[in-house]
C-alpha cells in the first residue's frame, strides 16, 4: 500500500475543499491507513469497538452540536477520549466553529483539525474518491495501454520487438492510447486500472521518428486517462521450435497486483499483422466476457460429429444387409 500524509492530503485537497488548519500542526506527516472515511458517531458515547484511528475522521454539525450540548467538564472528557488514540486527523466540515478544548486536545496529541467550507456530503465523497486511489495498490509495468473497441489491452514485449508501432497502427484504425513505455497500475477493489505517468502522458516513442505526441497530431478523441485492463496480449519473437497455440482451447493468464488478467500470446514475424491481432484478441475477448467461447463451441461440434459418424456407419451396413 502506498504511503499518504496529511501534508499531502492538504496540498492535494486543500483548494478543492477550501481546506484551512486550524490545530494540531505538527502532526502533518501522520499517515493515512485507510482508504475509507469515517465520522465519530458512537464514539463520542464512548463506543470504540468499530472506531479506527488511521482513518480521517469527519466532524460535521450533528456531532459539533452535541459537543456544545455537553457541560464543560463532560466535554473536555468526551474530547480526551477520542484524542487518546492516534488519529491521524480530523476535518471539520461547513465551516463550523469548532470547541476550544478540541483544538486544545489536538495540538497536545499533534494530530491535525482541518476545516472544510463544504458540506459534509460533499467532503466524504471528494476525500473516499481520492485518498482510495492515493493508497491503492499500484506498480509500473514496461509496455503500453489501448483501448480497443472499449476492452483495456495491455500489450507487453521486450524492447524493441514492436509494442510502439502496433499502438500507432492501432491509433489509426480509431483506437486510442492510455500509455506508452511505462504503465502505471492500480488495483481497485478486484479490477486493475492502468494509467500514463503525468510527464508522458498522451506521448508514444517511435524508434526512427522519435517521440510523438498523439493528443496533437489525432486529437483527443485518440487518447484516454486511465482505462480498466482486460487483456494481455504478449509479443513474442517467432520460433519455429516452439508449438503455439492453434485452437484457442488452452486459456493462460498473466497476474499482476495479485489478480490474473487473460493473456493471449502472438509471435511476430515479417507478414503477421500484429494490430489486427490485437483488434480480433480484444473482439474475442468481448465474446468470452458475453458468454461466447469460439473455440469451444467448434470443439464441442466437432466432438458430436465424431460420436454421429460411428452411428450413420451401422446403419449404412444394415441397410446393405
Amino acid at each position: 500500500m502506498s504511503l499518504l500524509t496529511v501534508q499531502e492530503l492538504l496540498e492535494d485537497q486543500g483548494k478543492t475543499l477550501e481546506l484551512e488548519i486550524l490545530a494540531g500542526a505538527k502532526g502533518l506527516q501522520n499517515p493515512i491507513g485507510h482508504p475509507r472515511i469515517q465520522k465519530y458517531s458512537l464514539a463520542f458515547a464512548g463506543y470504540f469497538r468499530f472506531f479506527h484511528p488511521d482513518r480521517v475522521q469527519i466532524m460535521g454539525e450533528t456531532e459539533v452540536s452535541y459537543l456544545q450540548t455537553l457541560p464543560p467538564p463532560r466535554q473536555t472528557e468526551v474530547i480526551d477520549a477520542l484524542f487518546a488514540h492516534p488519529i491521524c486527523c480530523v476535518v471539520v466540515t461547513k465551516s463550523l466553529e469548532v470547541p476550544p478544548s478540541l483544538l486544545a486536545a489536538a495540538d497536545r496529541s499533534q494530530a491535525p483539525v482541518l476545516r472544510s467550507a463544504r458540506k459534509s456530503s460533499v467532503v466524504m465523497t471528494q476525500l473516499s474518491a481520492y485518498v482510495e486511489d492515493r493508497l491503492a495498490p499500484k506498480t509500473t509495468v514496461h509496455g503500453v495501454l489501448m483501448d480497443v473497441y472499449g476492452v483495456g489491452v495491455l500489450i507487453l514485449g521486450k524492447s524493441g520487438i514492436g509494442k510502439s508501432e502496433s499502438a500507432l497502427h492501432l491509433i489509426q484504425r480509431g483506437h486510442r492510447l492510455i500509455a506508452d513505455d511505462v504503465v502505471e497500475v492500480r488495483q481497485k477493489e478486484n479490477i486493475l486500472v492502468g494509467s500514463g505517468l503525468e510527464l508522458l502522458r498522451h506521448h508514444i516513442e517511435i524508434r526512427g521518428m522519435g517521440i510523438v505526441n498523439i493528443r496533437d497530431l489525432f486529437g483527443v478523441a485518440a487518447i484516454r486517462d486511465h482505462k480498466k485492463i482486460e487483456l494481455v496480449v504478449h509479443l513474442q519473437e517467432w520460433d519455429p521450435r516452439q508449438d503455439y497455440d492453434r485452437l484457442g482451447l488452452d486459456e493462460e493468464t498473466h497476474t499482476l497486483l495479485g489478480l490474473d488478467i487473460p493473456l493471449v500470446r502472438a509471435p511476430v514475424r515479417p507478414g503477421r499483422n500484429i494490430s489486427t491481432i490485437i483488434e480480433v484478441s480484444a473482439r474475442n475477448q468481448l465474446l468470452r466476457v458475453m458468454g461466447y467461447h469460439s473455440a469451444e463451441v467448434l470443439d464441442r461440434e466437432l466432438l458430436q460429429q465424431l460420436i454421429e459418424v460411428p452411428t450413420a456407419s451401422k446403419s449404412f451396413e444394415r441397410n446393405e444387409e
